[in-house]
């Protein structure tokens, strides 16, 4: 089962991409992982990613995409995987399909976590964390008791830079300038799945196993 999820940042993604890995025994597969792990390895293309970002440049489509192939060529992936955060861009979901018909394989579902961006602005820009401890508060889903006050060592609370709701809304528009593109070429290749993440956990669980089966 070859997935991919897509979801704007604050739908948790990363909540859903373990429950996929813990239910059904697939790799979680991540651009940032690949990049971080061919760095430390020192491997050719992760030599040439380190170079790169060592100048404060972007990586490029054929570097990421070159430790696309080799990670999906694993012998970890032969039942499956989800790739999370990756494909951004039409170009490279094209390379992508080039990539898994290689190896006989194909994309099986695209999973889209639905929220709207007024509900992402509320959680993300609703949290706080502590300046001392760093335990995490939400003003709407999970208040302090004193406003502004940690409960656990009585530090003040901050709000994060891109937790600001200027910050979360130009982020918003990156994601779906990039991403509706994605969502309608996946559309017309009849592989994208619509999944309501505005419910709770438990019940975005449920959609994903009455898509996927148990």
């Amino acid at each position: 089962m070859n997935l991919i999820l897509l979801g704007p940042p604050g739908a948790g993604k990363g909540t859903q991409a373990q429950f996929i890995v813990d239910q059904y025994e697939i790799p979680q597969i991540s651009t940032g992982d690949m990049l971080r792990a061919a760095v430390k390895a020192q491997t050719e293309l992760g030599l040439k990613a380190k170079a790169i970002m060592d100048a404060g440049g972007l990586v490029s489509d054929d570097i990421v995409l070159g430790l696309v192939s080799e990670r999906l060529a694993s012998n970890d992936c032969h039942n499956g995987f989800i790739l999370d955060g990756f494909p951004r861009t039409i170009p490279q979901a094209k390379e992508l399909s080039t990539i898994l018909e290689k190896l006989g394989q194909s994309i099986d579902h695209v999973i889209s976590l639905d929220v709207n961006n007024e509900e992402i602005v509320q959680r993300l820009s609703g949290r706080r964390t502590c300046s001392a401890c760093g335990k995490g508060f939400h003003v709407v889903y999970a208040p302090s008791k004193v406003d502004g006050i940690c409960d656990y060592c009585g530090a003040n609370l901050l709000q994060r830079d891109d937790d600001r709701k200027e910050t979360v809304i130009n982020r918003l528009s990156v994601y779906d300038q990039q991403t509706s593109p994605l969502k309608s070429y996946y559309a017309d290749g009849g592989v994208l799945r619509h999944i309501d993440g505005t419910l709770s956990i438990q019940d975005i669980q449920q959609q994903i196993r009455n898509l996927l089966g148990d």
